[in-house]
């Protein structure tokens, strides 16, 4: 069976069409790997992406308490998706745990192919946001899970509660300099500008609490959010800082899951727009000519937001001295 064919059986490329994963094929190479075999290092700068077409591959970090498992990925999975969105140096080590069959999606000609074909770049660019976005939905869950067994016990979570913003309104023109930083078509802007809706909020104000249904996708237009998720045993813990520009609140219309964080008004207040899930549906079709340059900062800032809680339980792992459970 030929590469593309095996592609199209694999659900995170579903929608791609018959052409375009000729196309990702041509730049690809398959291999079969046998167990413990180490695909990736920590620190290695080439940016190849890959597919689990049959197999397990563990990621993993080494510290000085020992090997620190970040991920088991399986079939129909991706791994080093983040750099080659970023460019940056591999986080961590990739590892076969079984005999494994991988596909490699080789970044020169790759890149080479989504620099003169827009729409296998929309097909790649909508895959790699799913993939990083269920890792980091998975790593947010860890985080909660990871002083279950704790000696330090599991405190309850303070009673939170959200209020309503005021009456607030921007002119036109402040929402469309800020979608015009971030290099979007001249219809995107308007698009974004005329159907968002601004929310003002107060120091400490709440925005959505972990658990409640996705509705809406937000950027931060003024001052900055605190992205951050209630650690039994640990209290809160913060994930993020966003500013403005930063996107935050995709993850839950991605997967139609629960928020797996709250969102909340840091030092000084925010103001925040709302883009409606129906909106990002609309201007993310994947099925028409969707948003590249909107794509694009997704996967960026997801990569990046993964990057940063995966620093956080690994330092969490050392810290503990290697003795708190790891994370399944």
């Amino acid at each position: 069976m030929g590469l593309a064919s095996r592609l199209s059986q694999l659900a995170l490329f579903a929608h791609f069409r018959e052409a375009e994963l000729e196309a990702l094929a041509a730049c690809a190479v398959g291999r079969a790997y046998a167990a413990q075999t180490g695909i990736l290092r920590q620190g290695e700068a080439t940016l190849d992406a890959y597919v689990v077409d049959r197999g397990l591959v563990e990621i993993q970090r080494e510290t000085p308490c020992g090997p620190f498992t970040l991920a088991q990925l399986g079939s129909g999975q991706l791994f080093g998706e983040a750099s080659f969105v970023d460019s940056s140096a591999r986080s961590g080590d990739a590892v076969t745990r079984t005999d494994s069959t991988l596909i490699t999606l080789l970044s020169g000609p790759t890149r080479a192919l989504i620099a003169r074909d827009q729409r296998v770049a929309v097909a790649l660019y909508w895959t790699i946001w799913k993939s990083l976005s269920a890792k980091l939905r998975h790593t947010n869950e860890q985080l909660g899970r990871f002083f279950a067994y704790s000696p330090r016990g599991a405190d309850a979570q303070p009673a939170l509660l959200k209020s309503p913003t005021g009456e607030f309104r921007l002119t036109i023109n402040a929402k469309r300099d800020l979608f015009a930083e971030q290099k979007l078509s001249s219809l995107e802007i308007n698009f974004l500008s005329s159907l968002s809706r601004e929310r003002k909020l107060k120091a400490g104000q709440i925005l959505f609490l972990e658990g409640d249904p996705g509705d809406a996708m937000y950027v931060v237009l003024e001052g900055r959010i605190l992205i951050s998720k209630f650690i039994p045993g640990a209290g809160e813990e913060a994930l993020a800082f966003l500013e403005r520009g930063d996107y935050f609140g995709e993850m839950a219309l991605i997967d139609r899951a629960p928020r797996s964080a709250q969102a909340r008004a840091h030092d000084g207040g925010a103001v925040v727009l709302a883009i409606p899930a129906e909106v990002v549906a609309g201007i993310l079709d994947v099925r028409k000519i969707s948003s590249l340059p909107l794509l694009k900062i997704l996967c960026a800032l997801v990569a990046k937001r993964l990057r940063e809680i995966d620093d956080k339980l690994v330092g969490w792992f050392i810290i503990s001295g290697g003795e708190s459970s790891q994370p399944g």
